[in-house]
């Protein structure tokens, strides 16, 4: 596959992800705002809607800014990583990931920037959980993965050929 037909198959994959978080955050303000959280399995798992204007456990409340430059950050340095990436099957993983990182900055600095909040609503309420939204889940799950991928796949002659040393 040739790097422009690569990368526009990442930007179509990104856009689909961000439009899924972002009806499904459409969805969660249509069905639990202002109305009791809804039970999935009684005592651990609920839809509950919140408006999060901080990070997670609610760190940096109403540190607007300093997420639109964060957000932003990110999603340009993946962007031009992502560009500047050999091809080759071995790198594929670490694409998919990055793309999953980006479209989850980017679903929440979307919210940001239309609310100067995110919509969370999903709730672990078995461990008391901070609730959250599907770009939560892209960008924890990635960087989960990336940082073992990181550490048991990709090799030191694998970052050298990405331009990393």
């Amino acid at each position: 596959m040739s790097k422009k037909i690569r990368i526009a198959v990442e930007l179509i994959i990104w856009i689909v992800l961000v439009a899924a978080d972002q009806i499904s955050k459409i969805a969660a303000v249509n069905a639990l705002k202002d109305k009791p959280a809804i039970p999935l399995i009684k005592n651990v798992l609920e839809f509950y809607y919140v408006e999060n204007r901080g990070a997670a456990f609610s760190m940096l409340q109403n540190a607007t800014w300093f997420f639109y430059i964060i957000a932003s950050a990110a999603i340009i340095a993946i962007a031009v990583f992502l560009i500047r990436m050999p091809d080759g099957r071995r790198f594929v993983p670490l694409r998919i990931l990055l793309v999953l990182i980006s479209a989850g900055a980017a679903g929440n600095l979307i919210d940001r920037v239309m609310f100067t909040y995110v919509r969370d609503f999903i709730y672990f309420s078995l461990i008391n959980f901070p609730v959250f939204n599907v770009a939560d889940m892209y960008v924890t799950c990635a960087t989960f993965a990336l940082v073992l991928l990181t550490f048991f796949y990709y090799k030191d002659e694998d970052f050298a050929a990405m331009g990393i040393h």
